[in-house]
């Protein structure tokens, strides 16, 4: 019987980053939004590491996706196994964890490309049984943090990833209160332009981070899907429908207990 799949000598098709799927979190809920089919380099995942522990990330890779997707994988394969390492023991230094997985991160990175990828990134470690965030931003977009006191930046701790074999990046950690919100948007969502829905019109004015935190400071209780909806969806209308950015994702992580 002759087989079924010839052996053929084109290229095998390329490497995929797997599917996000992200943990259940306890008190918690997380979800993520990229508008239109991902073709440059954004990328999120969540990991479960531990007991009490989640991880989760977006990063920001610079390049097409067809350029950069090898890199997307290796970056992907030491989040999760390196990840769920460095974070289950019950006793673990998160800020040391956290510094060691973004040199790896970085180290990989470098060595998948071929040629320099500045990739920015934010990277969250949440703590189930205490609440707190630890957290690095590798020169990413401010993360958004809204709580009681109002909406708080978490600026960047260090330079982004792909860059220089040797670049660190501090991680602070942060205590949340029920009913807070981290909010991560892509550089695609902020530095998008194209007011008036013409790609051609360079001078068109740009979404902005101020637009984003006015839209999540008045965004109602609801979930962390519905709240990424919410910013996307806000960002298109300003663009009279037509989002002009080759990826642009929301990220959000509500503490419900």
């Amino acid at each position: 019987m002759a087989p079924l799949f010839k052996n053929s000598h084109s290229d095998p098709p390329p490497i995929e980053p797997v599917s996000n799927v992200f943990p259940k979190i306890n008190g918690a809920d997380i979800a993520a939004v990229t508008l239109g089919e991902r073709v440059a380099g954004d990328f999120y995942d969540s990991i479960r590491a531990g007991p009490e522990r989640v991880l989760f990330g977006l990063l920001d890779l610079a390049g097409r996706r067809e350029t950069n997707r090898d890199i997307l994988t290796a970056a992907q394969d030491i989040f999760r196994t390196l990840g769920a390492e460095l974070f289950a023991p019950s006793d673990v230094n998160e800020s040391n964890a956290m510094t060691e997985l973004c040199l790896q991160l970085n180290r990989h990175i470098l060595e998948a490309s071929t040629d320099v990828h500045s990739c920015p990134a934010f990277i969250a470690c949440y703590q189930e049984k205490f609440g707190t965030l630890c957290y690095t931003n590798a020169g990413h977009t401010p993360g958004l943090l809204r709580d009681s006191t109002g909406i708080t930046e978490l600026q960047s701790t260090g330079l982004p990833l792909g860059l220089f074999s040797h670049a660190t990046c501090e991680a602070p950690t942060i205590g949340t209160e029920k009913g807070s919100v981290l909010l991560l948007v892509s550089r695609g969502v902020v530095d998008s332009g194209g007011g008036n829905g013409d790609s051609a019109d360079q001078n068109a004015e740009e979404y902005g981070l101020d637009r984003v935190k006015q839209t999540l400071q008045a965004a109602p209780p609801g979930t962390a899907h519905d709240l990424c909806a919410s910013i996307l969806n806000a960002a298109t209308e300003f663009h009279a429908g037509k989002l002009v950015a080759a990826d642009a994702t929301a990220l959000a992580f509500i503490r419900t207990t």
